[in-house]
């Protein structure tokens, strides 16, 4: 029905009949010539109907935005001097001589122009439509062309494109799995993949020695702006590679996706320990972009009078620390108030700090209400640990570990971006050398990537002293977002049980959850590893989005809900009785405040 898109005309188009087809964007009728912008997924370009063709321009006088055309015309060049220089096809225009309305359409719900603001709920309702915007169809366009780019690369580098099951077991964080009721076993489920691990794992048993896929994943948790119930992989696992090649292999596909694709050259992947990152920077995957830094001061107050610094000084889970803003002198009190509300968030039950209006008189020329409790010698080695300057602000931090660390960390993204303090476009990073367990709240170790991830020791060294333990994992960081994570594998056996018994799960429960991946091991497994990344992270860091809901065609919203089919809803009671499963009443309680909310 068209023999080019909208978004394809150019001036070596000049004197070619064509035919087009789209949607109407505007329509303007200037003295008796009527003007339709006409728009494909290519994008916009000009239609004139005059009325010497008297059928067609009747027709065109009746379309509306958002009615879809087929329009034939011949390709001419715009008058000098209503050429539009912001639109691709801004040198051209096509003279109508023939058009058809293929369907109308209602006044939209809102407006398509890229400048508009639309509540974000209307968007999803009518997401049909709002994919019609040309952000969204060039985010999506983009996101085809990172994938087919993806494939090329994997398979220039001798990966296989290999399918995994959707259908499978329950993991041990089932309470994050969507699970699926069986018919045909009754009192059964299935689980929807959190990640195609364990399968992948067995592909390298198998001697599919270099695998890849682009894979959809499950995990039903709460929401943010960067996370989805369900979302993309692009998972990659290898054998007989170790974990230097492995993230070789990975980095070489992220910057050839950049640089293909934005022409953007990502220079060098820092490398940093995990222990460094977290007393730095507060965050596994710190923005290197932003200057600030987190410096350690614990031992300086363990004699202070001032219990807020002595407490935690003293306490072997506690932190404080400092963290200098040069030229922080300048940030009013008023904000400096609205920091302190901020890292509250986190846990923190204040936010001290220095303003060093001049760091050579420590008697006048510190300003803070803490400075009273504080020595001169300790004020002193505290501007000279910081290094601080004159005009610099100075915050602090002290309680545990972690509450210290997640608050200042926070604070530092939130500084770098209040005070627009990034000194680069692109902080690309590899953390590496992460603990193999964490502690649980119970006393317990939980592992803090996976329970499959090798560790840098024997199985003797790691039952000795687990809590000391480090993992072969490594992060892929970008900007402070974490694009992908992952390891070199257990492929033994006897190191696999000792991690399973080390995680407090015993022999029986191995055998009935990993029963088949423990027989595997026995069989010849190679050493393999691998890496995932977040492919809707990856677009929306490319595209400069706010929200990975920009870079999928079909999101759900922070609830977890899709508010244009309805979903999730009710089934019937037949549909239920086939599954096996009968729905429990609600209490009367429970169900009249569900209604109250409703209202």
């Amino acid at each position: 029905m068209r023999s080019v898109y909208c978004g394809q005309l150019k001036a070596a188009n000049i004197d070619e009949e064509v035919t087009l087809c789209g949607w109407v964007d505007r329509r303007r009728d200037h003295g008796g010539v009527i003007f339709i912008d006409l728009r494909d997924r290519e994008g916009i370009v000009q239609v004139v109907f005059d009325p010497d063709g008297e059928e067609n321009f009747a027709l065109a006088d009746k379309v509306r935005p958002e009615y879809v055309l087929q329009v034939k015309g011949k390709v001419r060049a715009r008058d000098a001097a209503t050429v539009n220089p912001n639109m691709a096809t801004g040198e051209v225009e096509v003279y109508g001589t023939g058009l058809e309305i293929l369907n109308s359409a209602e006044t939209p719900p809102f407006q398509l122009d890229s400048h508009i603001t639309v509540g974000e709920d209307v968007r999803l309702r009518y997401r049909y439509i709002d994919l019609r915007r040309q952000e969204m169809q060039k985010n999506l366009y983009f996101r085809s062309k990172v994938t087919t780019a993806i494939r090329n690369y994997m398979d220039e580098n001798g990966f296989l494109d290999i399918e995994t099951p959707i259908l499978t077991r329950a993991t041990p964080e089932g309470a994050r799995d969507y699970l699926v009721p069986s018919r045909t076993h009754e009192g059964q489920f299935f689980a929807l993949p959190q990640s195609p691990q364990l399968f992948k794992q067995l592909l390298m048993v198998s001697g599919f020695d270099r695998y890849y896929q682009i894979a959809k994943c499950f995990r039903d948790e709460d929401l943010r702006a960067d996370r989805q119930p369900e979302f993309t992989q692009i998972d990659i696992e290898t054998s007989f590679m170790d974990e230097e090649g492995i993230m070789s292999v990975t980095e070489g596909m992220i910057r050839k996706l950049f640089q293909d694709l934005q022409g953007v050259d990502l220079g060098e992947f820092d490398r940093m320990p995990y222990s460094e990152a977290i007393e730095k920077y507060g965050s596994d995957k710190p923005d290197l972009r932003i200057p600030l830094e987190m410096v350690d001061i614990k031992d300086l107050m363990k004699d202070v009078e001032f219990k807020v610094f002595s407490g935690p000084a003293n306490d072997p889970k506690g932190r404080v620390t400092a963290m200098k803003v040069p030229k922080g002198g300048e940030i009013p009190r008023k904000k400096v108030d609205a920091y302190t509300k901020f890292v509250s968030i986190y846990g923190a039950k204040g936010l001290a700090y220095i303003k060093v209006n001049d760091k050579d008189d420590l008697e006048n020329g510190l300003q803070s209400p803490i400075v009273k409790f504080l020595p001169a010698e300790v004020c002193r080695a505290i501007l000279d640990r910081v290094e601080a300057d004159n005009g610099d602000l100075i915050f602090f931090g002290a309680d545990t570990h972690k509450i210290v660390t997640e608050a200042l960390g926070a604070l530092r993204c939130k500084l770098g971006e209040d005070l627009n303090l990034y000194t680069r476009d692109w902080a690309p990073l590899w953390v590496v050398d992460f603990p193999m367990f964490e502690a649980t709240d119970n006393g317990g170790l939980t592992a803090l990537h996976h329970p499959f991830t090798a560790p840098s020791c024997s199985p003797e060294e790691l039952q000795a002293n687990p809590a000391e333990a480090l993992s072969r994992a490594y992060d892929m960081v970008l900007n402070g977002t974490e694009l992908g994570g992952g390891s070199v594998r257990i492929h033994d056996q006897g190191m696999q049980q000792a991690v399973f018994q080390i995680l407090g799960i015993e022999e029986d429960e191995q055998r009935e959850k990993f029963g088949f991946l423990l027989d595997a091991l026995k069989y010849g497994a190679p050493p393999h590893g691998g890496l995932a990344f977040g492919l809707d992270r990856l677009i929306m860091l490319m595209t400069g989005s706010e929200s990975i809901r920009d870079v999928i065609a079909f999101p759900k919203t922070q609830t977890a809900a899709c508010v244009m089919t309805d979903a999730p809803g009710s089934v019937g009671a037949d549909q239920l009785k086939d599954l096996h499963i009968r729905l429990r009443a609600k209490p009367q309680a429970q169900e009249q405040k569900s209604e109250s909310q409703t209202k």
